[in-house]
């Protein structure tokens, strides 16, 4: 039974998306790597911040039907380079029972651990769906901060948590509210300022697709070109310095209501996939913006809390809402590339012929990856499922559809496999395409 402290998988389990035949040995042996990952290794692999990805990895591969030796030459990897945890500080857990002194401890990478600690024995008293509505979800100013939090580091600790509850481990969603809350909250003012704007300006009518948002604000020079190259936080240093009043105008702007949960949470889905699987820059190679990877890699999970009975439809549409108002604000912050369409429907795969699905899944499960490109195929997969019912009936946003699913699975694959770098930082800027070579003849 997994617990709080205990990660156990079985081969019934039934993620967002997975490939059918999982075995009983396969999800044994994810758990013994993942136990062994949660006792051993710290959530950051340095002290500079960078996450440790080894639980999205190995779900992610778990998944994709990956058998007990790809997952552990998959685990081996990525655990040479992790660092051990901080030592526990007990008095500083029995601390973080007092309201004011909990917020002391906020934001400091040295108090995971103690953190980890704490949001444990809560799930043990409380259950971890409580726990999340309490910590995430109460609106209160507590829950605020944690939500903001949540989104941080390029949204890595939302991801966490959205492992930990596709995957129903309570271990791993007590690992993803400690990291929350170690990490900054700079981008309070543009989630708490949208939504203070959008409360004082309800839409009457239907909102804008987010692909029109994208070009609105592309097309407006003072936000689009806030972001320098040089700025060390394009989001932070950049947009909400030089541009704060714009991108909380167009982020206020974006506003859903109940009713349209299911289709909103599919075309952010599309969305993501549209602007990061377009924004190349030929005759550049293709490559994956690293930045708006995340944005992809992320959107699988609101599936999974759209499915949550324990999660309110209020706070299903502030959690969609705010990740949306987040990739409109990422998509700028990368220099608001154009967005070729082309390269999708007109992509040439260097192999014979275009793989299959179960042949890019074979691919990702033995590349040699920290976890991006293996999280990057997974999310397309699952986008294609839910965007299908969508491309018919001519609804609009939805712009990614059909075919052009699985080659963006083969452009993602055949991307990292070409070798480095395997991403393209800061896409939009024509010093991010430094040092990725030119596509091959065959390819343009």
């Amino acid at each position: 039974m997994a617990t709080s402290s205990k990660i156990h998988l079985s081969a019934s389990q039934r993620p967002e998306y997975y490939v059918a035949g999982l075995s009983q040995e396969s999800a044994d042996a994810a758990s013994e790597l993942l136990q062994e990952n949660h006792e051993k290794h710290h959530i950051f692999f340095n002290r500079d911040g960078f996450h440790n990805h080894i639980v999205h990895h190995l779900l992610s591969l778990l998944a994709l039907n990956a058998t007990p030796a790809e997952l552990k030459k998959g685990y081996d990897d990525n655990a040479s380079y992790q660092r051990p945890p901080v030592s526990l500080e007990q008095s500083v857990v029995k601390d973080m029972h007092a309201p004011e002194k909990y917020k002391s401890y906020l934001g400091k990478e040295k108090y995971y651990h103690d953190f980890l600690v704490y949001f444990q024995d809560e799930i043990d008293k409380k259950g971890w769906e409580n726990v999340l509505n309490e910590y995430m979800f109460q609106g209160d100013e507590r829950a605020d901060d944690m939500l903001v939090r949540m989104f941080a580091g390029f949204l890595h600790p939302i991801i966490h948590l959205g492992f930990g509850v596709e995957f129903k481990q309570p271990a791993i969603i007590a690992e993803a509210l400690a990291q929350a809350a170690v990490h900054d909250r700079w981008m309070a003012p543009l989630f708490f300022e949208a939504e203070k704007a959008a409360k004082a300006n309800p839409r009457k009518e239907p909102t804008e697709t987010i692909a029109q948002f994208i070009d609105n604000v592309r097309a407006d020079e003072k936000l689009s070109k806030a972001p320098h190259f040089s700025d060390s936080n394009k989001i932070r240093d950049g947009i909400l310095k030089r541009a704060p009043a714009e991108m909380v105008k167009y982020a206020s702007q974006y506003q859903i209501t109940e009713d349209q949960l299911e289709e909103k949470t599919a075309e952010m889905i599309n969305a993501s996939v549209y602007f990061t699987g377009t924004s190349q820059n030929p005759p550049h190679a293709i490559k994956f913006d690293f930045f708006y990877m995340h944005c992809v890699n992320c959107s699988i999970f609101f599936s999974t809390f759209l499915a949550q009975p324990w999660l309110t439809s209020a706070n299903k549409i502030r959690l969609l809402e705010w990740k949306v108002r987040n990739d409109i604000a990422m998509y700028v912050s990368r220099g608001s590339p154009r967005l070729l369409l082309s390269e999708i429907t007109q992509y040439k795969q260097g192999k014979e012929r275009e793989n299959s699905w179960e042949e890019i899944f074979e691919r990702v499960r033995t590349f040699n990856d920290d976890g991006h490109a293996c999280k990057l195929i997974r999310a397309l997969a699952h986008g294609e499922k839910v965007c299908a019912k969508y491309e018919g009936d001519g609804t609009e946003g939805f712009l990614i559809k059909g075919d052009m699913w699985r080659t963006l699975g083969n452009m993602a694959i055949d991307s990292v496999e070409a070798g480095g770098p395997h991403w393209v930082r800061s896409c939009g800027f024509e010093e991010a395409w430094r040092g990725i070579p030119e596509r091959s003849a065959a390819r343009l």
